[in-house]
This record gives C-alpha cells, sequence and structure tokens, in this order.
C-alpha cells in the first residue's frame, strides 16, 4: 500500500530547485503536483500545500477522495483510472474548473454542489456491473447549470440523456459508444441547449437512424460539428430550403383537399363525368324520325346520333332485316 503523504512530497522534490528553502517553504510554493501512475491507494493529510492548483493523481489505486479540503485553490484535478466508486468530498474546492474522472466505478454523477467554477467534467468509460448505466443526480445537474461547458459521458451504457437538457450552457458534448436511440430525444436535446456547437455521438444506434444527421443540422442553429464532422453553412441551409419547400407542397395539398371536399359540384363538373349527346343543350334539330313498317314502329338515327351510338345498337327490326 502507497500513502500520499507531506513526506513523499518532499522526497520527490528537485533539490536543485529547492536551493535553500526548508520542506515547509518549498510545500506552501508548489503549484502542480504529479504522483500519476505511483501506485497510490490513499491521499493523506497535504494541508501545507495550500497554493496547490493541479492534481495529477491518475492511474492509481485510490479508491476514495478524501483529504483534499485543504486544497481551495486547486483548479484541475485528475483521478482517472483509479478504483473510486462514489464522488464525494469535493465541496471545498470551489475553485475547480476541470475534472477528470474516467475509467472509474463511479454509478451516479453527484455531490458536485457548490462548484460554481466547473468547466469541464470527464466522467467516460466507468466500469460498471452488466446491465448498469450511469445516472445524473438532479440536483447537481442543477448546481452546474451556469458554469459547466464541457460534458464527457463516453461508453457508459447511457440509453438517454434528457436530463442534461438543464445544462443551458453546454457547448461540448462527448457521448461516444453509448446506447442512445431516438433521434426524436436529441432534437428536443438540442431545442434546449443553444450554446452547444459540437456534439460527438459515434457508436450509438441512432446514428443509424435515417435523417438522423440531417435533422439534427436542421434543428440547431449552434451546431457546428457533429459526431467528427464539421456542419457547413452552406449544407445546414440546403437542408432548411429543402424542408421548407416539401412543408410548402404538404400544405398545399392539406388546403387543395379541404377545398375540393367543400366545394359544391358545378354545371362543368357533372358535364365532364356524363357524356353528352349531341343535341341535347343545343339548338333544336332532328335526330330521328319514326317509320311504321308492317304496323310495327321503328326509329331511325340521322347522323348527329349515330356518331355517338355503337353499331350494335343500331340494328334494325327484323322484319326489316328480311324485307
Amino acid at each position: 500500500m502507497v500513502r500520499l503523504t507531506l513526506d513523499l512530497v518532499a522526497k520527490s522534490a528537485n533539490q536543485k530547485n529547492r536551493k535553500e528553502e526548508n520542506i515547509t517553504q518549498y510545500l506552501k510554493k508548489i503549484t502542480h503536483l504529479n504522483f500519476s501512475n505511483r501506485n497510490i491507494d490513499i491521499i493523506e493529510d497535504l494541508s501545507l500545500c495550500k497554493n496547490l492548483n493541479v492534481l495529477y493523481l491518475y492511474d492509481n489505486n485510490i479508491s476514495q477522495i478524501d483529504n483534499l479540503s485543504f486544497a481551495t485553490n486547486l483548479t484541475h484535478l485528475y483521478l482517472q483510472n483509479n478504483c473510486i466508486s462514489c464522488i464525494e468530498n469535493l465541496k471545498a474546492l470551489r475553485k475547480l474548473e476541470k475534472l477528470y474522472l474516467g475509467g472509474n466505478s463511479i454509478a451516479v454523477v453527484e455531490c458536485l454542489e457548490g462548484l460554481g467554477e466547473l468547466r469541464e467534467l470527464h466522467i467516460e468509460s466507468q466500469r460498471l456491473p452488466l446491465g448498469e448505466k450511469l445516472l445524473f443526480d438532479p440536483r447537481t445537474l442543477q448546481s452546474l447549470a451556469n458554469s459547466l461547458s464541457i460534458l464527457n459521458i463516453s461508453n457508459n451504457n447511457i440509453d438517454e440523456i434528457k436530463d442534461l437538457e438543464t445544462l443551458e450552457n453546454l457547448t461540448q458534448l462527448i457521448a461516444v459508444d453509448n446506447q442512445l436511440l431516438h433521434v426524436k430525444d436529441l432534437e428536443l436535446l438540442l431545442d434546449r441547449l443553444p450554446k452547444l456547437w459540437k456534439m460527438n455521438l459515434n457508436g450509438n444506434p441512432v446514428c443509424l437512424k435515417p435523417k438522423y444527421r440531417d435533422r439534427l443540422i436542421m434543428i440547431s442553429k449552434s451546431l457546428e460539428s457533429l459526431d467528427g464532422k464539421e456542419i457547413k453553412q452552406v449544407e445546414r441551409q440546403f437542408l432548411i430550403n429543402w424542408k421548407a419547400s416539401k412543408d410548402a407542397k404538404k400544405n398545399m395539398k392539406k388546403k387543395s383537399a379541404i377545398w375540393d371536399a367543400s366545394a359544391p359540384p358545378n354545371k362543368s363538373d357533372f358535364e365532364s363525368t356524363h357524356q353528352q349527346i349531341p343535341g341535347y343543350y343545343g339548338a333544336p334539330q332532328t335526330c330521328a324520325r319514326v317509320t311504321k313498317t308492317k304496323n310495327v314502329p321503328t326509329f331511325k338515327l340521322t347522323p348527329p346520333l349515330m356518331s355517338i351510338f355503337p353499331s350494335i345498337l343500331l340494328s334494325t327490326h327484323p322484319d326489316e332485316e328480311n324485307s
């Protein structure tokens, strides 16, 4: 077991840089401390390092975030690839701007209330039990609404991100290799994030949906990069024009159908669906005359009517055939 102590910090100091300083003076002046990949399990009391701004503790075996309340000037904290299962004991770090927690075993994003300066949160690739996904405490999201600008939640089995709409100042969202499925959910989210200019969702099932890219580009005016590919203004304008044209045609069809259904039939409609007999609507004219053959009246059609009746209807009386 390796503990991070003041003695360990002092021993790692470069003697040439220390010159005539004693150990206490040296510890008080430290602004950057790098103990990455040193098999550290526990963070001990480092309270003499009051001016610490950046602390690198990634690639260790730390299981609990502890003994950092002294670091009120800390702006960058690197704790990725450890054994941390719970976010805790960070409320005193009111100047913290960047927090790196990727590659741990954290199940819930929580206990970040009070970190009003936090601009970046990286919590990708948590080692979670099979079937579990990363969750977000609404209170934490609400507390980060005004400050958080960059969020990395990649590879956490996340299937919906509606809760992120609280983060109204978000400019970059990295959520690759999750289980996001519905384009509609993303459209609703983008509508609530007016400052988001970069989003990467590669590796999610939603990326395979028809018109996925087109729909997201049209819904967000601020988005400049989607899935690592730049969105050019000419591309967005083309899609907007295409949608406007499509909607206009749809509306015109609707109006036309409504008008057709409500309009009464007129003379021309009637005439177009019923074959007119020449001479019926026009001036009176003789179209047929009656003759008698053996006391049986027959009709003989004059040329105007003969032109519109099939020949089968023009057969004469049976008696006439024999005459």
